[in-house]
């Protein structure tokens, strides 16, 4: 498969800048993968395509403020500092992007907020783009990650082109978001409402979570023609007992299974026994689905509309059929379906 089969005309206009007014009222176009079948729904509407006994899998990762703006010691020039993951919490040592990344050196300090509350330094250039930095601070942790969240602002994806409001604090987050690592939303979870759970749940749906702390590898533009030369960046993943047992009691009794994103997909297809079980399991994946490529562990797939090009929109087509999943993105563009993370949904079905 190659790269050049992904690429698709979408509108900028077509990129939503806002989510919906509330969360399960997006637009949701519905594939059957069977028959290519199209109908066009409200997300609510999910529901009446599931019965009791079926199960949800969701993501339960929670998306920190990410993004800081901070000064270069003597010359005062703005740099972005995006924050990736925490690699020594004694030392106050994280792996971060910079941008632009030319003026930054090894051994340069950088400061945040008013008065300099805070204050980094270069330790380490591990990419063009990346480098790790020292935050020099003797308080204790507690206060320290207080005072570098509070510094830093959601981190939404650059698709989205205005300015971070206050609201995107609790809308770029899923409600049921628990445990902290991630760099950007999933962003098929952000649909679901208290409402419309509390409405699956009563019909009987099971709700089971998995966790991937999303990096911003998912995002790396894939620049090689020959996708099977394409390597995904590492992602840590957390898979529990008891979602193990709700998954494969769920597949043993033929109900279904539908994972909600494409970090859920990924995060079950990287936990599957030769024989098609789920496995529990914690640390890291770097599994890259593009077509052809045989599932082993959903019946039904919630995802966002994707970019050209990217790995995200790989797996969907990996999962619905090239030839489906790409005409559902033709009728998506024509019908004016919203694109991006905060977005329409498509569930395969």
């Amino acid at each position: 498969m190659k790269l050049s089969k992904f690429k698709y005309k979408l509108p900028p206009d077509l990129i939503a800048q806002y989510p919906a007014n509330n969360r399960d009222e997006s637009r949701l176009l519905v594939l059957d993968k069977a028959t290519g079948e199209l109908e066009h729904k409200l997300f609510k509407e999910v529901i009446d395509y599931f019965d009791e006994q079926d199960i949800f899998v969701f993501n339960d990762t929670k998306v920190f403020p990410a993004r800081l703006y901070g000064n270069k010691e003597k010359t005062g020039a703005e740099i972005e500092v995006f924050l990736l993951r925490e690699l020594n919490q004694e030392n106050r040592i994280w792996d971060v992007l910079v941008d632009p990344a030319r003026k930054i050196r090894i051994g340069n300090k950088l400061y945040f907020g008013e008065n300099d509350s805070l204050v980094a330094e270069v330790i380490d250039n591990t990419t063009s783009r990346g480098r790790t930095l020292r935050f020099l601070y003797d308080g204790d942790y507690d206060e320290f990650k207080k005072l570098l969240f509070n510094l830093g602002e959601t981190p939404l994806p650059r698709e989205i082109t205005r300015k971070v409001e206050p609201a995107d604090a609790e809308r770029y987050q899923t409600i049921f978001a628990r445990h902290e690592g991630a760099v950007a939303a999933p962003t098929a979870g952000l649909h679901f409402s208290r409402e419309l759970m509390k409405r699956m749940e009563i019909k009987g749906i099971d709700f089971a979570f998995v966790t991937l702390h999303v990096g911003l590898g998912n995002f790396r533009e894939v620049d090689v023609e020959d996708l099977t030369k394409h390597k995904m960046d590492s992602e840590q993943i957390f898979v529990k007992p008891e979602t193990v047992k709700m998954v494969n009691d769920a597949k043993d009794n033929h109900h279904k299974v539908c994972a909600v994103g494409t970090t859920v997909m990924r995060t079950l297809e990287s936990c599957v026994t030769t024989k098609g079980r789920l496995a529990e399991y914690a640390g890291w994946t770097n599994k890259f689905i593009f077509p052809p490529y045989e599932f082993s562990v959903p019946d039904a797939f919630i995802s966002n509309f994707h970019q050209p090009y990217s790995t995200l929109l790989m797996m969907v087509a990996a999962y619905g059929g090239y030839e489906k999943v790409m005409n559902a993105y033709e009728v998506a563009v024509k019908e004016k379906y919203r694109f991006g993370p905060y977005g329409d949904a498509l569930l395969i079905k």
